[in-house]
C-alpha cells in the first residue's frame, strides 16, 4: 500500500481544486465552503491562505498570470496585482460553482450544481479567454471532475451522482459520444474530482470511499490507494516534476471527521503527471 503523507494539516470545510501553478512553483487548492484559496510550495514549506468574493469552485493559472475563478454567480478573474473583475457573470438562485478545467486549447470547462444538489440543476459551460460562454451539458447534478487524454482526443467528466466516470470524444468543435468509461461499485463511495497522468489513467476521487483508485484507458480498476479521510474530494500531480499526487479532503456533513479531514494529503512519486494548459485569458 502506497504510504501517504500530510501536505498541510488544515480543517478546510470543503477542500478541493488541487492544481499545480509551474510558474509559481506552488499548489492552489480551494476550501469551496469556507472561501479560501489556499497555496502550498513544496520545496519551501510556505503557506498562503487568501479570501475569495464568494464559494469558489476552482482556481486556474492564466497565460498572462494571475488566475481565474469558478464562483458562485460565474467566472472571474484575479490580476497578478490581486484585482478581481468578472469575466463572465450569471447568477443563478440556489446555485453555485463546483469544479473545472483548463481544456488542451485554453477555455475554461466549469461546471455548477445547485446548493440542494437537485437532479438536473447544474451545467457544465466552455468559458474562452474573451468571456465568450456556451453551455455544454445542461442536465447534470454534480459537475466534478473534467481531464483530457495525453493526446487531447478524449475528454473524461463525472457527474457524482451517476457513479461513473464518462469519457467523450474531444476537438476543436467539441465533444460528442459519450459513454461510461468506468462505474463505482455501490458502497465504494461516489467518482468526484479525477486527474489524467502521462500514461493516460484517469484517477479518481471518491466521495464517501476514502480512497483514489487509477482506471487504465480501456475503464480497468488497476490501483486503489486507501486513505483514512472517508470525503476524498479531489486529485491533482504537483511538484517541481509532477510526481507527487496531491488529494483535497472535506469536514462537511461528517458527525466524526477523521483528524485529517480537511488537510491536503500527497502520495509521493505516486506516476508521472502532465503539464496542465493555463487559462487562454
Amino acid at each position: 500500500m502506497t504510504a501517504y503523507e500530510v501536505a498541510v494539516a488544515a480543517e478546510a470545510t470543503l477542500g478541493e481544486g488541487p492544481t499545480w501553478d509551474p510558474a509559481t512553483g506552488r499548489l492552489l487548492w480551494l476550501d469551496i465552503l469556507g472561501m479560501r484559496l489556499h497555496t502550498y510550495d513544496p520545496v519551501t514549506g510556505r503557506r498562503t491562505v487568501r479570501t475569495t468574493p464568494q464559494h469558489v469552485g476552482a482556481a486556474k493559472p492564466r497565460a498572462g498570470g494571475g488566475l481565474v475563478l469558478n464562483l458562485r454567480d460565474g467566472v472571474g478573474l484575479l490580476d497578478p496585482d490581486d484585482t478581481f473583475r468578472w469575466l463572465h457573470h450569471e447568477p443563478v438562485p440556489g446555485r453555485r460553482a463546483n469544479d473545472a478545467a483548463v481544456a488542451p486549447d485554453g477555455s475554461l470547462w466549469a461546471g455548477t450544481m445547485r446548493y440542494d444538489e437537485a437532479t438536473g440543476g447544474g451545467t457544465l459551460s466552455r468559458i474562452t479567454g474573451d468571456g465568450t460562454a456556451r453551455t455544454v451539458l445542461d442536465d447534470v447534478t454534480v459537475s466534478n471532475g473534467t481531464g483530457w487524454s495525453p493526446d487531447g482526443r478524449l475528454m473524461y467528466y463525472v457527474d457524482t451522482p451517476t457513479r461513473r466516470v464518462d469519457v467523450f470524444d474531444y476537438d476543436s468543435e467539441g465533444i460528442r459520444n459519450r459513454r461510461p468509461l468506468a462505474e463505482v461499485e455501490e458502497g465504494a463511495g461516489y467518482p468526484d474530482g479525477l486527474a489524467v497522468d502521462a500514461d493516460g489513467c484517469v484517477w479518481v476521487a471518491l466521495w464517501d470511499g476514502g480512497a483514489v483508485r487509477r482506471y487504465t484507458p480501456d475503464g480497468t480498476l488497476d490501483r486503489v490507494i486507501s486513505l483514512p479521510t472517508p470525503r476524498t474530494t479531489a486529485c491533482a500531480f504537483g511538484g517541481p516534476t509532477l510526481t507527487d499526487l496531491y488529494i483535497t479532503t472535506a469536514r462537511t456533513g461528517l458527525d466524526a471527521p477523521h483528524p485529517l479531514s480537511g488537510s491536503l494529503l500527497v502520495i509521493p512519486n505516486a506516476g508521472k503527471g502532465l503539464p496542465q494548459p493555463a487559462f487562454a485569458g
